[in-house]
């Protein structure tokens, strides 16, 4: 066989290889990102409150990972100043995951969702203030393009969850300064090393802040322990909807584009709002105006990335 054919057989061999991979990776995204739309459905199922939901789930995260000797070493190898870093980072994710539950809680997994879809909303904002870049004009129109989604979404729900959906806010902007800072700082050190120091420090700063949210009207404090159906919930949570879905996105990331990733990670409150609808029976208590808002954030949401990758082509 000529060498020109051997050398044609072999790169279709890698190509064919590589577009297997590259496949292989979006599949394992997408199941991570239907495994964290699960997250919200368990917080409507799981009847602990807010707090000790939080409080539980980061222990349960932080104990297990601290089984792995991976995770032992690249603690032994991180300088105290990135440990702060990572501390402090775990106190958001963990006042993050407090508000995105107790939105759960005040109104329903749907609300809750919809308000995650805004992440990307604030980010646009935070991000040039929290890393210097110069802002993207193109990023606040399109925020601001989903200003009457969000009236939508209001207007679509009963007035009684409307606390939840403001707590939802709150989330979802701490959910986009957690990001922006890990996008900073986490690719510094082993992935899995960084998830336990923030998830050990989110659990005890939020030990060190049960007095304090005791304070808030309507806020529950206590840490109950979980009964048998909690308990099982909970570990499903800690361990196949946050170690797993973790685990299995650094594997893919190796494979797929953050471009795709992003694209991806979009979808979350989509499964989220799907799932709800099937599992608990959400759209009978929200009218046809929400799911309208909805529809418009979520363009919003999508057009960032779809915008940025055309202008990095034409680039």
């Amino acid at each position: 066989m000529p060498a020109t054919a051997v050398r044609s057989l072999a790169l279709r061999a890698i190509l064919h290889r590589s577009m297997h991979a590259e496949r292989k990776a979006l599949l394992q995204i997408h199941a991570c990102v239907v495994l964290w739309g699960f997250t919200a459905i368990l917080g409507k199922l799981i009847t602990l409150p807010a707090a000790a939901l939080v409080w539980w789930r980061m222990l349960m995260v932080a104990g297990f990972l601290l089984l792995l000797p991976r995770v032992w070493r690249a603690l032994r190898g991180m300088p105290p100043r990135l440990l702060a870093i990572y501390a402090g980072i775990g106190g958001v994710v963990a006042l993050h995951w407090l508000t995105f539950y107790g939105a759960i809680k005040l109104a329903n997994a749907s609300v809750a969702a919809t308000c995650m879809a805004l992440g990307s909303v604030f980010a646009a904002v935070l991000e040039p203030r929290l890393t210097g870049r110069r802002m993207s004009w193109r990023e606040v129109g399109l925020g601001l393009a989903a200003i009457p989604g969000v009236a939508l979404v209001v207007g679509g729900m009963p007035a009684g969850m409307r606390t939840g959906f403001a707590v939802g806010v709150v989330s979802a902007a701490l959910t986009a300064v957690f990001t922006v800072m890990n996008k900073r700082w986490a690719t510094r050190s082993d992935a899995l090393g960084v998830t336990f120091v923030e998830m050990a420090a989110g659990f005890l700063l939020l030990w060190a802040c049960l007095p304090l949210l005791d304070l808030l009207p309507g806020a529950d404090a206590r840490i109950l322990v979980p009964d048998a159906r909690d308990a099982l919930l909970l570990l499903l949570l800690a361990l196949a909807c946050t170690v797993l879905p973790f685990a299995l996105s650094l594997v893919a990331l190796r494979q797929v584009s953050a471009f795709s990733m992003q694209l991806a990670l979009n979808l979350e409150p989509v499964y989220a709002i799907v799932l709800a609808m099937l599992l608990l029976g959400e759209h009978r208590e929200l009218g046809v105006a929400f799911y309208l808002g909805v529809a418009i954030v979520l363009a919003a949401v999508f057009a960032q990335p779809l915008l940025a990758r055309r202008r990095s082509i034409a680039a």
